[in-house]
């Protein structure tokens, strides 16, 4: 949750900062943020499903 803070914090120093940078650096940094916030979700993502599937499985079990 402290990462996903982080990186909205970033964004928004990025963004302000967006006026002032050359287009192609924004860019850069966008993309960034985006794959990094991608890579949190999808790791999110998996450890949700994993407990799922394990919770279930040991519902099944019994």
């Amino acid at each position: 949750m402290l990462f996903l803070v982080a990186a909205l914090l970033l964004l928004g120093v990025v963004v302000g900062a967006a006026a002032h940078l050359p287009l192609p650096v924004t860019l850069v940094a966008a993309a960034a943020i985006g794959c990094w916030l991608l890579v949190y979700g999808l790791r999110k993502h998996r450890i949700g499903t994993s407990q799922k599937t394990a919770s279930y499985r040991g519902g099944e079990a019994r």
